[in-house]
């Protein structure tokens, strides 16, 4: 059998490793024994110097009783400051809201006058428009109505020159209708009076020959 080799730590602490197994793992994988041996104890001494850093940073049971008391009283203390801070936020809160309050009760009575006031202003001003419009109407009634009488008054003038005109046309055409017919008996007489003198005249060469 190998000689067993124990790398036991410089310090009080234990080791959580088996470092004889190790030594026959390594030489096992290709390690002299001597390689194997240097490993295993570089291993141990990284692993104390990291022991160490850890205990360092450590409390023990004692200081940490000692730290909670000192945390709870500190949280105690800040409890304390914190109530007192809330109460006198609370009644600082309570005096700005009640002037918060009385401020928005005096803005909704502005806001409640001047709505009134609107009201009341936009009342008259649609009396007075209405007013205005009525006067409007009528003022386009009459003139309406004026229009449409001038314009019956037209009409009617057109009317009687229509009437008038058609009165002349007519006793035109039956003037010229006279002419006419008379024109027309007087080229009769003549067409007539033409036929008999050439008859005479015809009768008289016609004795003549005879």
């Amino acid at each position: 059998e190998r000689k067993r080799r124990d790398f036991t730590s410089s310090g009080t602490r234990k080791l959580f490793f088996d470092t004889h197994a190790l030594v026959c793992l390594l030489e096992e994988n290709g390690f002299t024994t001597q390689q194997a041996e240097i490993i295993v104890s570089a291993l141990v001494k990284i692993t104390e110097a990291s022991l160490d850093i850890v205990y360092r940073d450590m409390v023990n049971k004692m200081q940490q009783e000692i730290t909670l008391q000192q945390v709870m009283s500190q949280i105690a203390s800040v409890k304390k400051d914190m109530i007192i801070l809330e109460k006198s936020e609370f009644s600082a809160l309570r005096a700005e809201n009640e002037k918060i309050k009385l401020e928005l009760l005096q803005l909704k009575q502005q806001v409640t006058d001047e709505m009134i006031k609107v009201r009341t202003d936009t009342k008259l001003d649609f009396n007075l428009e209405k007013s205005r419009v009525k006067e409007l109407y009528s003022l386009n009634e009459r003139k309406l109505l004026e229009m449409r009488t001038e314009v019956v008054a037209l009409h009617a003038q057109q009317d009687r020159a229509l009437t008038q005109t058609d009165r002349k046309i007519d006793t035109e055409v039956a003037g010229l209708k006279t002419m006419l017919e008379s024109h027309k008996l007087d080229n009769i007489k003549y067409l007539a009076g033409s036929v008999f003198t050439c008859l005479t005249v015809a009768l008289g060469f016609y004795r003549l020959w005879t």
